[in-house]
């Protein structure tokens, strides 16, 4: 059964304001899986909205300062392997046509997600790495690294860097969810996995000259829903790039190590010249260093990355 393409408006929630790229407020790819979420369990019964496969992210969705809610399209097709693929659309007007753009695709599967969390990809545990690294406090991460307002500022404390893994605390804020019982009671809150997102974005950074932005996974498995005002823990993993893409792994748990949700095959790539340009490099060298921030509590002045062990960066390779 194909639904064709459905008008859905997006209530503008206040904490959107919060959610700036390049100066302009934009809907968080995690609020676009809620509403295609939300649409294919009342279109589609049979179908585990817990289970999100092959996503895209292709465009930002852009929110004007002033609006109260969002105009968009839904737009839902059942494919041959037994899957629903929905995409979140937008339409522009101009004189004399209209433009669509895409800008969130899902596949949602029938799989029953007992059956594929112990998934071989995802096969860390909740506790930090044993390995020494360093520690990135949050008040710099989201004044340098991750630039969102406070309602985004979902990492608690630190985040903890590795070779190739970052650890951290989330914290949802008590904000609803949504109105939709189904969202509420299977995906949970949004806020812990944009925070897990954060700590890949940051990850990132420490081996490429941009600012890594998420633009599609293999597969999320939402195995216990998210609740606001709860407390959670992160850990990411990178995976060897494909195609010019940084390649992650995630998994978020409780505070007791029961494992909430994954995403396998989180892909992220450079999609802005202008946050490449101005963005500050972190101040750590060497394995087990002291906190970016020194005495004087200012980031230092020099060539300014962390080199956590046996790391080579993108610039240093051309010297090598």
């Amino acid at each position: 059964m194909d639904t064709g393409r459905l008008p859905c408006i997006i209530a503008v929630k206040p904490w959107f304001q919060d959610h700036i790229f390049n100066d302009k407020i934009v809907l968080p790819a995690v609020e676009g899986m809620l509403q295609l979420a939300a649409h294919v369990a009342a279109a589609y019964p049979g179908i585990n909205i817990n289970v999100m496969e092959d996503a895209c992210f292709a465009k930002f969705l852009e929110i004007a300062p002033d609006a109260a809610s969002l105009s968009t399209l839904i737009e839902c097709s059942a494919h041959p392997d037994d899957r629903v693929q929905a995409k979140l659309l937008s339409r522009s007007q101009f004189k004399a046509m209209s433009r669509i753009k895409e800008h969130c695709k899902i596949f949602f599967s029938r799989a029953v997600p007992d059956s594929i969390h112990n998934s071989p990809r995802i096969n860390f545990s909740a506790g930090p790495p044993t390995a020494r690294g360093i520690k990135v406090k949050v008040d710099y991460l989201y004044r340098k690294l991750v630039p969102f307002g406070p309602s985004y500022r979902t990492l608690q404390e630190a985040l903890h860097l590795f070779e190739h893994e970052a650890w951290g605390k989330l914290r949802a804020p008590r904000f609803p969810v949504c109105s939709n019982d189904a969202i509420q009671k299977t995906i949970g809150s949004p806020f812990p996995l944009d925070g897990a997102l954060h700590a890949a974005c940051v990850l990132g950074q420490q081996t490429v000259d941009f600012v890594p932005f998420p633009v599609g996974f293999r597969r999320r498995t939402v195995l216990r829903p998210t609740q606001p005002g709860s407390s959670y823990i992160t850990r990411v993993r990178q995976t060897p790039c494909l195609d010019g893409e940084l390649n992650f792994d995630l998994a978020i748990w409780d505070d007791g190590g029961q494992l909430y949700e994954t995403v396998d095959g989180l892909r992220m790539r450079d999609v802005s010249s202008v946050l490449k340009k101005n963005r500050d490099k972190l101040a750590v060298v060497g394995p087990g260093e002291q906190l970016l921030h020194g005495n004087s509590g200012q980031p230092a002045q020099q060539d300014e990355r962390i080199h956590c062990p046996g790391q080579v960066h993108a610039k240093e390779k051309n010297q090598v």
